[in-house]
């Protein structure tokens, strides 16, 4: 029995497509799915296996066709999609990898486009990106633009977006997939940080094995079902 909090609770998740024509399709079979507050948790499963289509529905990108996910307390399935956009902003922190930053913009106005959008005041939007961009080691990097950064400075401004709104739960989406090694690594461990040093709940969606070994439980998906779970290592490793 766990005592701390659900972030996370999925029950009978189906998803199809195409519903009602002959090419219907359904992608995700019975999902049971629960991650408590301040888990680092892996979902790995390989191409086709119906992380993406996961990812999308535990992000409030998109709903199940049937079963039912609480999000931190709230059924997402009562909500309008005006709602379930603005809990998508105030709960969740995405890292996705391609990053997703705003070319045209500041390091600094792209982490502050959560707040915005949640409403917070300029003056403290601004302060507060400031803290969350030393945090991830960018403070010197701050007026630079997307076209101005590596690979790497991308992800770790995006890691600070995700932060902005002081969200129940990071999901991070293949977050290394597009860096190199040696930058991967640098990445994980800013994740570890806010796992270990801020108690972040993180959801790490992936297809490394190696990634998922270093999360404190790994849930595996194949075929749109979850095969089992099992103990990770909870510990940094030398080399992604």
């Amino acid at each position: 029995m766990n005592d701390k909090k659900e972030i996370i609770r999925m029950s009978r998740i189906i998803k199809k497509f195409n519903i009602g024509t002959e090419n219907e399709l359904e992608i995700l079979h019975g999902i049971d799915l629960t991650v408590y507050e301040g888990e680092f948790v892996a979902i790995v499963g390989e191409s086709g296996s119906g992380k993406s289509t996961l990812m999308n529905i535990i992000g409030a990108l998109d709903r199940p066709t049937e079963g039912q996910y609480i999000l931190d307390g709230v059924d997402t399935a009562t909500l309008h999609d005006k709602e379930l956009s603005r809990i998508r902003c105030e709960k969740i922190g995405f890292v996705f990898q391609t990053f997703n930053l705003i070319p045209r913009t500041t390091a600094l106005k792209n982490v502050e486009l959560p707040m915005m959008y949640a409403g917070r005041s300029g003056v403290s939007r601004t302060k507060r990106a400031k803290e969350l961009l030393q945090t991830v080691g960018m403070g010197e990097r701050m007026t630079h633009r997307p076209n101005e950064l590596s690979g790497g400075q991308k992800q770790r401004v995006a890691i600070a977006r995700a932060m902005a709104n002081d969200p129940a739960m990071i999901l991070a989406d293949e977050p290394t997939g597009a860096l190199d090694s040696k930058t991967g690594r640098l990445v994980m461990d800013l994740f570890h940080q806010l796992h270990e040093e801020q108690g972040k709940t993180i959801v790490l969606i992936t297809h490394s094995e190696q990634l998922a070994s270093e999360c404190e439980r790994i849930i595996t998906i194949s075929d749109g079902m979850i095969l089992g779970e099992r103990k990770g290592g909870g510990a940094r490793s030398a080399h992604l």
